[in-house]
């Protein structure tokens, strides 16, 4: 028998829809990481270029009205909820609306499809905040499961690929070199990531699979996976090479066609566009490379799909479709972690 739910609740990370939001939203997600305050006024530039508004809410908003259409076509009645981290709509004001409305249980889909602790335990994290500032009569919440290997999304980026191939030059699409981005992470976060009885590295082993997985749905025999994103002192190690890094290395070998696919991204949110429609791409300008990005793909039809089929597994216990090799965790009911240490958290800089 599967799980009963009166709901859905989409929990993602947020974003400012104004200028002057800017500021709070950043000082929200750096809160005790010991991030000098003129790092958030270089990243505070970022958002302001594009007039302070971070294109995530609108394109989660935009997910929910596709999942919504997409269970009303499979005849599931429930409603879907919006929920963030890092600025509103709060994830705890949402779940206090769920509370009143009179829902009971919920499924919880994120929009991380990865292990670690900022694409998987944070969530959780973010459940048992939420149910702990709701208090008694909080819904039951069941996280569904890491996705990164889910055919449809494989075939969303496929075919998101494809397109971007379009957009090269003809006289050079015979040698383009394919190159997947995903948010580089601390190494030490990356090393933890995962359950310990799996060794750890769950994160960069599942972006690499995924990649390895639409690099085959393409028929491209060869590909480089790099990072972006980057925002830790230079001290630290991170998951590298960075993309735009990797592109002056690919122009010394002779490449002048790349087609970049942002496979750690379900939206094209502001990290997609500036670190590789605006950085990335410049670079590129600069080294006489043609350059194409490819979608992400939360405007797909297929991810809405791939959501109510998440949700099938957990309500009529549907089978779990996946394509890959490498192991996935995620799904937990109220916060729990998957696994006792599993992707235990980055310490916090001593004061």
């Amino acid at each position: 028998m599967g799980r009963t739910a009166d709901a859905l609740l989409l929990l993602s990370f947020g974003g400012p829809e104004r200028p002057e939001d800017v500021m709070p939203f950043l000082e929200n997600v750096t809160r005790g990481r010991g991030v000098p305050r003129e790092r958030l006024a270089e990243v505070a530039e970022h958002y302001l270029h594009f007039g302070g508004v971070s294109p995530i809410n609108e394109l989660n908003r935009q997910i929910i009205t596709a999942v919504e259409a997409e269970l009303a076509a499979a005849g599931m009645d429930l409603p879907v909820y919006f929920g963030n981290r890092n600025w509103h709509p709060m994830v705890e004001d949402t779940l206090a609306q769920m509370t009143a409305d009179g829902v009971r249980s919920a499924l919880v889909f994120p929009t991380s499809a990865w292990g670690g602790y900022s694409g998987c335990l944070q969530y959780q994290e973010d459940i048992v905040r939420a149910r702990a500032a709701v208090g008694d009569g909080a819904p039951e919440l069941t996280k569904l499961r890491q996705y990164f290997d889910h055919p449809l999304l494989i075939e969303s980026f496929a075919g998101a690929i494809r397109t971007a191939v379009q957009q090269i030059p003809a006289d050079r699409r015979d040698r383009i070199r394919l190159v997947f981005t995903a948010h580089s992470i601390p190494v030490s976060a990356d090393m933890s990531a995962g359950p310990p009885a799996d060794g750890g590295r769950l994160y960069s082993r599942q972006v690499a699979d995924a990649a390895r997985l639409c690099s085959s749905a393409t028929g491209f025999a060869d590909y480089d996976l790099v990072w972006q994103s980057r925002s830790g002192p230079p001290q630290v190690p991170w998951l590298d090479p960075d993309i735009v890094d990797h592109l002056e290395n690919l122009s010394g070998k002779g490449v002048d066609a790349v087609v970049v696919c942002p496979v750690g991204f379900v939206s094209d949110h502001l990290e997609v566009i500036w670190d590789l429609d605006n950085e990335a791409a410049e670079k590129a300008a600069e080294l006489g490379m043609a350059f194409a990005r490819a979608g992400t793909p939360g405007t797909d039809p297929r991810f809405a799909q791939l959501v109510v089929e998440l949700m099938r597994e957990q309500l009529d216990d549907a089978p779990a479709r996946r394509l890959g090799s490498v192991p996935g965790y995620g799904c937990t009911m109220n916060g729990q972690a998957c696994a006792v240490d599993c992707c235990k958290p980055p310490p916090r800089p001593s004061r």
